[in-house]
């Protein structure tokens, strides 16, 4: 489908929500299928700075036993199916590993033992009561700051400060070093290997996104390793293709049944830049700042499912729900990589965003949208605690909406 063809469509569907009715019955539904009783109902659970989960650090373990529990019943609450885990937020693991030291989010000291097993206890309990749990890992960032000496003496990153770049205040693996390619599956794939998770799960964090003045130094990377290619870009989106194609192999020889998704930035391309990318005008493209060719992963079916986050409301000038909807649409048209939308409900409710998210059914109809497109399989939301707190009802207006029973997740 063209790009005319699919804002024509869009507007069309738009037209039909502004006047309150079905947008079923506009135009003529893109070609595919949603598989009877299943869909994805999605949240994300993050863990990084506390964010979600544990509350803070310090809590005892049967404290934050008690929280982890207490988010898992939320999601049943509201018939939900998947939790998306973060469980390496920050070169650091919420299970035993061999590889990393223990979260610092767990205990307020990096490489404490907490007295218990996060990850291990989120699988079983997710299972226990019809959850799917995805285990979602950050491949390359290692801390919210620049200083290596505050980093466990044991860390990866102090043992191998070569493999580490300092960029916009933090502190990141050096995606275009192979063996840093190689130590970051191995310690994720020690979680897969240990525990029965449903899905990996990438977000949307690959090379850093840019910042203003400062430059990525990754000259002594490329110096070695990029001579086969065109120029440095070509060069960097090599090396996230490679890491997103080995982990997949990878999943696969470790764990047969487990998915493999990412999540990323909603804009691959704008238009204005290629042909081929959506109309819309984002300052970030994910291809060219963040060199995650997030298309070609979808077309060359090396995942098992894209969640772009269309963090914007239907209308938003810069970047329409609307618009990109229909694009991923397409992008998955024909591909054996299932389509899931992250949501931003966080946004719901905040007086620093625009006047569309104060209101509670904004999230609501991005759904009724996405029932335009049979490629759209469901909905993630951002994020846990955003579900509990429910700043204006939009969650529940999504639940008495679109969630009257309980579904199984896509498989």
């Amino acid at each position: 489908m063209g790009r005319v063809t699919r804002r024509a469509f869009a507007a069309a569907a738009l037209s039909t929500l502004a006047l309150g009715g079905d947008v079923g019955s506009t135009a003529a539904a893109p070609s595919g299928r949603r598989r009877a009783g299943t869909e994805m109902r999605g949240v994300w659970l993050a863990t990084v700075t506390n964010r979600d989960w544990p509350s803070r650090p310090g809590l005892t373990a049967v404290e934050q036993r008690t929280e982890l529990i207490a988010h898992l019943d939320t999601a049943v609450r509201d018939r939900l199916n998947t939790v998306v885990f973060q469980v390496r937020p920050t070169a650091d693991a919420l299970w035993p590993s061999p590889y990393e030291p223990w979260s610092q989010y767990l205990t307020g000291t990096q490489g404490r033992d907490p007295g218990w097993d996060p990850l291990g206890t989120a699988v079983a309990e997710a299972h226990a009561r019809g959850l799917h749990l995805h285990a979602w890992f950050n491949p390359y960032r290692i801390a919210n700051h620049t200083d290596p000496a505050r980093l466990v003496s044991t860390h990866p990153a102090r043992r191998h400060p070569d493999w580490v770049v300092p960029y916009g205040g933090k502190l990141y693996y050096n995606p275009g070093l192979p063996e840093v390619r190689t130590f970051v599956q191995d310690a994720m794939l020690d979680a897969v290997r240990k525990y029965p998770v449903d899905a990996v799960h990438f977000d949307d964090y690959f090379y850093p996104y840019p910042v203003a003045g400062q430059t990525f130094d990754d000259d002594a990377a490329y110096d070695r390793h990029g001579g086969a290619f065109p120029n440095r870009a070509a060069w960097r989106r090599d090396n996230i293709d490679r890491l997103v194609r080995e982990t997949a192999a990878r999943i696969r020889a470790v764990r047969p049944a487990t998915r493999f998704g990412i999540s990323p930035f909603g804009v691959w391309r704008n238009a204005a830049t290629d042909p081929l990318g959506s109309d819309t005008r984002a300052g970030v493209q994910t291809y060219d700042d963040l060199h995650a060719d997030t298309r070609r992963w979808v077309r060359e079916n090396w995942i098992d499912y894209i969640c772009p986050q269309l963090y914007w409301n239907i209308g938003f000038a810069a970047a329409d729900y609307a618009t990109l909807l229909a694009w991923w649409a397409e992008a998955v048209q024909g591909t054996g990589t299932r389509l899931y939308l992250g949501e931003a409900l966080y946004k719901a409710g905040d007086p620093a965003q625009p006047a569309a998210w104060q209101d509670p059914a904004e999230l609501s109809r991005h759904l009724t949208l996405a029932k335009r497109y049979p490629q759209a399989r469901g909905h993630v939301f951002f994020a846990a605690k955003d579900v509990v707190v429910d700043r204006i009802d939009a969650m529940a207006r999504v639940v008495a909406d679109h969630y009257p029973r309980p579904v199984k997740p896509p498989r």
